[in-house]
């Protein structure tokens, strides 16, 4: 059953991969809210999945177009080098532009005012991306050495459900 499921997947990536992603996204995020509401063992709180799912919808386009940028690009004769190169890049471009929306839309779908949305991600973006550096370049290695194109988002997918543990977890401590 799984392997029909993970079959269909990815003819679903393959033949409408912008509505995959999309519905993909959506998943993983609800997800990881739900886990990091469960963690906290707070009540169940639906507006703060909403901003979940928001953020969701508007990342989900631009994050998978990154990840095939990056398959298109940095091939180079050496397999060692090219992926250095795509989880390095990854690091410094994708991982501070994604927290900083991340938490920057948390704080402004709540309601915070723009200096209170900057003081959001001054207190959140960095022990992120500190984390992000110890968690996500064996992921993306892994993901780019082992995994098929189609197949990397649901495989991202499932580590980034807890990835949006944390950062939901990190979010509601900051708030």
């Amino acid at each position: 059953v799984l392997s029909k499921g993970i079959a269909l997947y990815g003819r679903s990536q393959q033949k409408n991969p912008y509505r995959t992603q999309f519905v993909t996204s959506l998943v993983i995020y609800f997800l990881g809210d739900l886990s990091a509401q469960n963690i906290s063992g707070e009540k169940y709180n639906p507006v703060r999945t909403g901003r979940a799912l928001v953020i969701s919808a508007f990342s989900s386009i631009p994050s998978y177009k990154w990840f095939m940028f990056l398959n298109d690009h940095f091939n180079y004769p050496s397999k060692i080098l090219s992926l250095a190169t795509k989880v390095i890049v990854n690091q410094i471009i994708f991982a501070p532009i994604f927290n900083t929306y991340f938490f920057g839309m948390q704080s402004l779908l709540s309601g915070d005012s723009l200096p209170e949305v900057w003081e959001r991600i001054r207190r959140t973006v960095p022990t992120s991306l500190i984390n992000s550096v110890k968690f996500w370049p064996a992921v993306t290695a892994f993901s780019f050495t082992f995994i098929e194109p189609q197949y990397r988002s649901i495989f991202a997918g499932g580590v980034a459900i807890g990835w949006q543990t944390y950062l939901s977890y990190l979010n509601r401590t900051a708030e």
